[in-house]
């Protein structure tokens, strides 16, 4: 369980490295089963910036999301809400 809130830290030091406004940034964590979800709220203007250009940056971040919790066998997903 000490693997899940690694990759939380990790989604949330990539994200508020990225965005403008790091205060606003909210990552909240959802587990169904052996499938975690964070779903990140973070101010509009900074959506862009952690999406990416055909949504590179977030594949990205989902990717190393993924990798930081492979060790765990849990499915890992990480959505923007905006």
């Amino acid at each position: 369980m000490a693997q899940t809130n690694d990759t939380e830290a990790l989604v949330r030091f990539l994200i508020t490295s990225l965005v403008d406004n790091p205060d606003s940034v909210d990552i909240a964590k959802r587990v169904s089963g052996d499938s975690v979800s964070y779903e990140v709220s973070l101010h509009s203007e900074d959506v862009g910036k952690v999406i990416g250009r055909q949504g590179r940056i977030i594949k990205a971040i989902r990717t190393l999301a993924r990798a930081s919790a492979g060790a765990t066998g849990e499915h890992i997903d990480v959505e923007v809400l905006g």
